[in-house]
């Protein structure tokens, strides 16, 4: 084993240290995890729950601590590290351990009459077994501890591998459902590199849920696929914002700002792309630049910080070159851009506004990651429509309007996982929806209904009496033939046809039905 060394990215300086684990260790790992799951698995829903809640009500006590962590190691100003992380998942185990019960009963399917009268059959959702989950930088306890949760619920055990860049977190994950009682080795982490990553891919694990890059998640999605195991992947986005003339402009205008500028644009779902109706423009450009100007970069610990450090000088360097790109093909700087701050040698980024910008350019082909809004004026909304769907990804988008039913309308032609009027992201933060998305963004959902789904084997569960046999069994001749003829006119004919159905054929409906009552020819 070696070590991993967490940095501030606003200070550089240490903050702490975890063991890592070495590739050919990690099977051990997942093994080991499988010796305790089968228990876990063996309580009832209700009881697995009951885990959960204290783990709510352990976390509700911890909040500023954890908030303090990921402030310090993520570098998320205090306040977003509140709102948009630790609170939510204390409001996220709440519900999870509500509602898993009845997620996760068995479903009665209704068989209703004819051929399967006496069938009774149930859905029935069981675990998969032990869970991957390869968690990213820019929300490092939101998204892997909400995928936990339900993995757990769901009655799996779960193997985690944070981000290098933010290990302090994830072994504070474990610690989370190890306070509240969770058995001790049914949540592992394996801290490490990409090799470290790689290795928990091609373990035994029986679903990989992975968040990062477009690149690195295909190949994730392809060695998933060639070991016959599942995965559900949330990887890119380029999420546009639509702002139609009769947009509540002062409402739209600090909405997208936050949704731009939010954890210093390092966010999946991120606005990335503005396309405002031209009757709107100006005043538009007027607010949201005005907007960026009053955000305050400095420490994210302190209060009033509404933008932190960049994650690393490297993520900076990408958002500057694709803003000086834009620039030198004709677009307009209208404020932001890298800044130094004396004694923290952070790289930073001031919320920076695009005008001018065409699709041609990168910074509206690529994801940014930063800062950084460009946007572009359209004719109407046809034309928005068409850029905003002019893209890879399909995360995110958003609609601003005081027209709902046109919001509506525009939501079902907009190619995305998700669509919200008048409001961007925040959904997230509520575990009981769906999230995900479509093209290269990824594939399967995480949170709500769906995401349990993705933690279980569906089963179906039949029972039959066994006073009868069923008629298709053997022997095959004319009687069953001339019945089954029968019944279909019977149960699917119009009522002019079974009478004559019922003439030609009810003799062998009759003898075929005392066949199946008496077990045999």
């Amino acid at each position: 084993m070696g070590s991993l060394e967490s940095l501030n990215p606003a200070t550089g300086e240490p903050i702490g240290t975890v063991e890592t684990i070495e590739p050919a260790a990690v099977q051990a790992a997942v093994d080991e995890i499988a010796e305790v799951q089968p228990f876990w698995a063996e309580l009832a829903p209700a009881d697995r729950g009951r885990y959960l809640e204290r783990a709510a009500e352990i976390l509700a006590g911890d909040v500023e601590e954890v908030a303090r962590l990921l402030s310090s190691e993520q570098g998320k100003p205090i306040t977003e590290a509140y709102t948009m992380e630790v609170v939510p998942t204390v409001d996220g185990l709440r519900w999870v351990a509500a509602e898993g019960p009845g997620i996760l009963a068995d479903r009665p399917v209704k068989m209703g009459g004819g051929l399967f009268t006496g069938k009774r059959v149930a859905h029935r959702l069981e675990p998969l077994g032990v869970v991957a989950i390869i968690a990213p930088w820019n929300y490092p306890w939101s998204i892997p501890f909400g995928e936990t949760a339900i993995a757990l619920m769901a009655g799996n055990g779960v193997v985690l591998k944070p981000s290098e860049l933010t290990p302090l977190l994830g072994e504070r994950i474990r610690v989370a459902f190890e306070k509240a009682g969770v058995p001790e080795g049914l949540v592992r982490v394996a801290q490490g590199g990409g090799e470290v990553g790689r290795a928990v891919v091609e373990s035994s694990v029986r679903k990989v849920f992975f968040t990062g890059s477009v690149a690195t998640g295909y190949a994730v999605g392809a060695a998933c696929a060639e070991r016959m195991k599942g995965a559900v992947l949330e990887l890119g986005g380029k999420d546009p914002a639509i702002v139609c003339a009769d947009a509540e402009l002062d409402n739209a205008v600090a909405g997208i700002a936050w949704a731009g500028f939010a954890n210093a644009g390092q966010t999946c779902s991120g606005i990335e792309r503005v396309y405002v109706v031209a009757d709107v423009a100006e005043p538009f450009l007027a607010g949201i630049r005005a907007a960026a100007e009053r955000l305050a970069v400095g420490d994210p610990g302190s209060w009033d910080t509404e933008v932190g450090p960049m994650i690393s000088e490297a993520q900076a360097a990408i958002v500057t070159e694709l803003v000086d790109d834009a620039v030198a093909a004709g677009a307009e700087r209208l404020c932001g851009g890298p800044v130094d701050r004396p004694g923290s040698p952070g790289s930073w980024i001031a919320p920076t506004v695009l005008a001018g910008v065409t699709h041609e350019m990168r910074i509206m082909r690529e994801e940014v990651f930063g800062p950084v809004l460009p946007v572009v004026v359209v004719e109407d909304e046809e034309e928005a429509l068409a850029l905003a769907n002019d893209s890879e990804f399909g995360l995110g988008a958003s609609v601003w309007t005081r027209d709902r039913h046109k919001g509506e309308r525009m939501a079902r032609r907009l190619g995305s996982g998700m669509v919200w009027i008048n409001d961007h992201a925040y959904t997230h933060a509520a575990i009981q929806t769906a999230w995900g998305g479509t093209g290269d963004s990824g594939l399967g959902r995480s949170h709500s209904r769906f995401g349990f789904y993705e933690c279980c084997e569906v089963k179906t569960v039949s029972w039959s009496s066994p006073r009868a046999r069923d008629f298709w069994w053997y022997p095959y001749d004319e009687t069953l033939g001339r019945a089954v003829r029968a019944a279909t006119g019977l149960l699917y004919g119009g009522a002019g046809p079974r009478i004559k159905v019922l003439r030609e054929g009810g003799g062998s409906l009759l003898r075929t039905g005392a066949r199946t009552l008496r077990g045999g020819r």
